[in-house]
């Protein structure tokens, strides 16, 4: 049986609305694409410091640790299109602060690191908002497509954005790179201006008087139990809380392992970033033709396998063999789609609409819970022992955990197994 008051959201024509939406957001990503390049570099020629990359990644969790566990529920409680709008807004607005320190000679470390985080808490209540618009937008024997088309897309920018930002910073001041951003950010904001974006069913009924409005903590504690009631999610937490822990500060020190290891420049470094964005188009492709199998939580732990070799692949390679190297990262990308796809699919069709601003939140500040830790010990690690000793580490930890969970149950069965933590779950089918 299916939930009727999610259904009857998504119109027979729903393709239009989308992907007006969708190409706002694609834009907006573009000029975001842009200033992380930019900055890093940045970072990287300024300083040179493996301490220095760990802790602009750093700086860019900690709002998906703190602030997501509580923004998920607003997103479930405010209107999602208002919450998408403010924050392309505060991090359009962060930008322009940063283009007039550049401008005026006033840039420093410290204040790229403020912007970077004022930055990462918009994204905070950006990206739950938008995952959990998608579902109400597109029908849900689509979702999995459009789960492809999005890890597409994200492999598109890292093809387009190292080259071109590499020719913008030739070009233009770090000012005019950062301006690009703000119209691009302009842009979405005015498309999401005139777009329709659906509510969930027990916000239109609490809106409409006919369901009993709750408060911010019973909302917060009901995203809790929800999850905790979904054995196979919570087990899907725990290996992402210790993949990431190992895998985070290889992903943050790639700049200095093409400068100090591999010998590159820019260049080099904006060719790892298009192998990778080649790896997830192509992987995009795939997973869109190919759906997956059957069971797709297996697609999703055999692509973990297969970012670890990926990973031990570029990171562990003499210095002189650096374009068969650039075969793992392609290897990463490509893998990344298999293990991230599949999983949003589970989530976006299973997960109650109401519920999905709150599930989104609580899994990404889960996943994201080890890494400051991580980063902290990186940085001065790697300076020590060498950049490459994360990537052993790091590939390693993906191999082993994805095998381990092949052979935990309420891991493996994650679709039948979904959280009874509200009635209406039981209505959402499966695709």
């Amino acid at each position: 049986m299916e939930n009727t008051a999610y259904t009857n959201q998504i119109p027979e024509k729903w393709a239009t609305r989308f992907f007006i939406f969708w190409g706002g957001q694609a834009v907006s990503l573009v000029g975001s694409s842009l200033v992380q390049f930019a900055l890093v570099w940045w970072m990287t020629k300024t300083t040179g410091s493996a301490t220095v990359l760990a802790t602009a990644s750093l700086i860019a969790i900690l709002p998906r640790v703190l602030l997501a566990p509580f923004a998920g529920t607003w997103v479930d409680r405010w209107n999602r299109k208002l919450v998408l709008m403010v924050a392309d807004g505060l991090i359009a607005l962060a930008t322009i602060v940063l283009m007039i320190l550049f401008a005026t000679r006033q840039e420093s470390l410290w204040a790229v690191y403020i912007i970077l985080l004022v930055r990462a808490a918009g994204g905070a209540f950006h990206s739950p908002a938008e995952s959990a618009s998608i579902s109400l937008m597109v029908p849900k024997e689509q979702l999995a497509r459009i789960a492809g088309l999005n890890q597409t897309l994200n492999g598109a920018l890292n093809i387009i954005s190292p080259p071109l930002g590499a020719l913008l910073i030739g070009w233009l001041p770090m000012q005019g790179v950062l301006a690009i951003d703000v119209g691009t950010a302009i842009i979405a904001i005015s498309i999401l201006s005139f777009i329709k974006i659906p509510q969930p069913p027990r916000q239109l009924a609490q809106e409409n008087g006919t369901a009993d409005k709750t408060s911010y903590m019973q909302d917060l504690r009901e995203g809790w139990t929800y999850m905790i009631a979904w054995p196979g999610l919570m087990g899907v937490v725990v290996i992402a809380m210790v993949i990431n822990f190992m895998v985070v500060p290889a992903a943050a020190l790639i700049p200095l392992v093409v400068t100090q290891e591999y010998h590159g420049s820019v260049m080099q470094l904006g060719m790892v970033d298009s192998f990778f964005g080649i790896g997830i188009i192509i992987g995009g492709l795939v997973l869109s033709a190919w759906g997956g199998f059957k069971k797709r939580i297996l697609t999703s732990m055999l692509g973990i396998i297969g970012i670890g070799i990926g990973i031990m692949i570029f990171g562990l390679l003499p210095s002189n063999l650096f374009y068969i190297a650039l075969s793992g990262i392609f290897l990463l990308g490509f893998m990344q789609v298999m293990a991230n796809g599949p999983l949003d699919a589970i989530l976006q069709a299973a997960v109650d609409p109401d519920m999905q601003g709150r599930v989104f939140s609580l899994l990404g500040a889960g996943a994201s819970a080890m890494q400051p830790l991580s980063l902290l010990v990186a940085g001065p690690v790697s300076d020590w022992l060498g950049v490459r000793t994360w990537y052993m580490i790091g590939g390693l930890a993906c191999i082993i955990m994805a095998f381990a969970a092949l052979f935990i149950p309420v891991i493996m069965n994650i679709e039948e197994n979904r959280s009874k933590g509200s009635a209406d779950i039981t209505q959402i089918e499966i695709t």
